[in-house]
């Protein structure tokens, strides 16, 4: 982290990915208000919280050179990155697999997949280019470890998600980064609305997600941020696992 304040300290440089709009522009949001200064991109122009330090790019994370020149934009206006958060993701296609449109499943792995690892790969580089050790946090979901039936190609990309960063914490450990595979739990997003309007015949599970709407069972954007902020705080808080989740934040609170 930086030489001259503490992890998770306002000051704190956070890049997040998929950060235009749902769990990215909640967490930007409450980011900011922590103090941190922020480097945002996703496919069109995040917004800048109000009175936030930060750089906002349109950049596709599939793109590697995208990608890397976003990154080096963030390095010349703060001079370093301590914490990435690739959040980028998609949930299309959703239905059985022998129905899903290949063009839609390559573009759902070049999103979900290939743009967390190339994500990883430019912050475990700067990392070890500059000292004081650093926090990688892929977001995952439930469903990298649970099958559901219409969601093959989410949840086979949440279950790479969840290994690619067990791997890049034992690879990059002796560089001081530590790296976290984060399911926030359940967050009100457009993805969610998405998933309550699909078909039983498709996603046989959504009775569950609208049981959970009806009940305003959900975490926060700024819920899942404090724990962000305390994990990146207290190295502590994770006792050494590196597949994590947010626990649920209790109704009203």
């Amino acid at each position: 982290m930086s030489d001259d304040r503490r992890p998770g300290a306002p000051g704190t440089v956070a890049v997040v990915t998929g950060a235009s709009r749902g769990l990215g522009a909640g967490l930007a949001t409450a980011l900011a208000g922590a103090g941190w200064r922020l480097g945002l991109c996703a496919r069109s122009l995040p917004p800048v919280p109000g009175g936030a330090e930060a750089v906002a790019r349109p950049v596709d994370v599939a793109d590697a050179d995208a990608l890397e020149a976003f990154a080096a934009t963030v390095l010349e206006r703060f001079g370093r990155i301590d914490v990435w958060v690739n959040n980028a993701g998609v949930l299309d296609p959703v239905g059985p697999l022998a129905e899903a449109d290949p063009g839609a499943l390559r573009a759902h792995v070049d999103t979900n997949v290939l743009g967390v690892l190339l994500g990883s790969r430019v912050f475990a580089r700067h990392v070890r280019e500059r000292p004081g050790g650093g926090v990688l946090v892929n977001v995952s979901s439930g469903a990298g470890s649970r099958p559901e039936e219409g969601w093959a190609a989410y949840c086979a990309s949440k279950a790479a998600v969840d290994m690619l960063t067990e791997v890049v914490a034992r690879e990059e450990r002796t560089h001081g980064l530590r790296a976290y595979a984060l399911a926030p739990g359940v967050v009100d997003t457009d993805m969610q609305a998405l998933i309550r309007a699909t078909p039983a015949s498709t996603f046989p599970s959504v009775g569950r997600f609208v049981r959970r709407y009806e009940e305003g069972a959900f975490n926060s954007p700024g819920w899942v941020a404090a724990f962000l902020v305390d994990l990146v705080s207290d190295p502590g808080r994770a006792s050494g696992a590196v597949r994590l989740r947010v626990p649920d934040e209790a109704p009203g609170s």
